[in-house]
């Protein structure tokens, strides 16, 4: 997995094209001296600051990005009608818990990510992400980092484990090949 830039002059390509997407739609224009003087902080204002960014993997995967952000827009409007029945519903037995899952994922950026998306999605809440250490039998220190997610109505906590390692984690993985 890169974390360093793929060209030294353009340091976010991404950053770059929505700061440059972000100057016309605050200009309301599309004149060349707007594309113009646009491109040109597009350009220098990610240069100038990639000295004080900590370095994260890229998204090596755009397309992938995509299919996860409209995944993740699906899962939050199906998520809002499992609460909404599971509150105003005739049952309201709600069980909620506390599920510590194991991360797969490394670098800060996907994790946040990570834990930014099961927020964001209705009956869930990350609470925390900590790292974990433990002994290997030869006497090495493993470091596991977990996520600890707010659970509004747990039914089965390896299956919800399971569903958010493979719709967010893996995908993820798959984005940032890490």
């Amino acid at each position: 997995m890169r974390v360093t830039p793929r060209f030294s002059w353009l340091p976010t390509p991404y950053r770059s094209m929505l700061l440059l997407l972000v100057w016309l739609l605050l200009n309301q224009s599309i004149e060349v001296f707007h594309l113009f003087f646009g491109t040109i902080l597009a350009l220098i204002i990610p240069w100038i600051s990639a000295k004080f960014r900590d370095p994260q993997p890229l998204i090596e995967r755009p397309l992938l990005a995509l299919r996860y952000i409209l995944r993740v827009f699906g899962d939050i409007i199906t998520a809002n009608a499992q609460v909404a029945v599971l509150i105003l519903g005739p049952q309201r037995r709600l069980n909620p818990a506390f599920v510590r899952m194991p991360l797969d994922l490394q670098h800060d950026l996907p994790i946040t990510i990570l834990a930014s998306t099961v927020s964001m999605t209705p009956g869930t809440v990350s609470a925390d992400v900590y790292p974990c250490h433990d002994t290997q039998p030869d006497g090495g220190e493993i470091t596991q980092r977990w996520l600890l997610i707010h659970v509004l109505n747990l039914e089965d906590e390896a299956e919800l484990i399971a569903t958010i390692k493979d719709r967010y984690e893996t995908p993820l993985k798959e984005i940032f090949q890490c």
